[in-house]
């Protein structure tokens, strides 16, 4: 019985001892692998990185990590334009099938799905907010975007003519198509509007391509929120780092 009994006392503390050892190795490995993202995208500030599962240990022996989740902040991403950038406030990935090479030197996922949000004041730099013209004495500009509830944008229009101006909220429906985030009105309010209803189109209906974005993840969904616009991301053979 003393025998059994220091048996399982060494037991238990080599379990600790494991234990231990495999969390500060993850610790570790998600420190390097924050640090090898933000060399490698260019961030500002470091990513927050956690490698899910247990034991840490045996997923590096086997070379595969089951699920690593990516969180940016403040990510500059691309629009098609070299001289201008759009400001996602936070994207989060999570990594799964994580395959690394035998140096470390790079990691790739065999899938990623994650969110993103763009504020409504950073995707208002894609519309038109300088006044445009659509009739003889009459301009029109977006003013505003905010959420307009049902998963729609209120895109605030304001016309002007003859010294005076009216705003008009108009409801608009939010989409993505080819990394291309789409915003069209659903209609358009007042005769007058109406009656340039092609000019004031080439306003409220507007678009901004994002691109860029970390190992290659796509955009796949969108829906208009409270704070902005949230962006469904997902990708396949997806770079993690190297």
């Amino acid at each position: 019985m003393r025998a059994l009994r220091i048996l399982v006392i060494v037991a238990v503390i080599l379990g600790g001892l494991f234990v231990v050892a495999d969390r500060v190795a993850v610790g570790f490995a998600e420190d390097e692998v924050a640090q090898k993202l933000k060399s490698s995208e260019g961030l500002t500030a470091t990513p927050d990185v956690s490698i899910n599962g247990f034991p840490f240990l045996t997923q590096v022996a086997g070379g595969e990590l089951d699920d690593v989740e990516v969180g940016i902040s403040d990510y500059e991403a691309t629009t098609g334009n070299s001289d201008e950038s759009i400001r996602i406030a936070d994207l989060t990935a999570h990594m799964r099938g994580v395959k690394f090479s035998g140096d470390y030197s790079s990691a790739t996922a065999a899938s990623a799905t994650g969110t993103a949000t763009i504020s409504y004041d950073e995707l208002l730099k894609a519309a038109k907010s300088e006044p445009t013209r659509i009739l003889p004495g009459v301009t029109a500009q977006v003013t505003g975007l905010s959420d307009g509830g049902n998963g729609k944008i209120k895109v605030n229009i304001k016309v002007s003519a003859l010294g005076s101006a009216t705003t008009y909220p108009v409801l608009s429906t939010v989409t993505v198509d080819d990394d291309i985030v789409k915003v069209h009105a659903d209609n358009l309010p007042n005769l007058v509007v109406r009656a340039a209803e092609g000019q004031v189109r080439s306003i409220t209906d507007f678009q901004q391509k994002i691109d860029g974005l970390p190992g290659g993840i796509k955009l796949d969904k969108v829906e208009a929120a409270s704070d902005g616009v949230e962006i469904s991301v997902k990708g396949s053979n997806v770079q993690l780092a190297g």
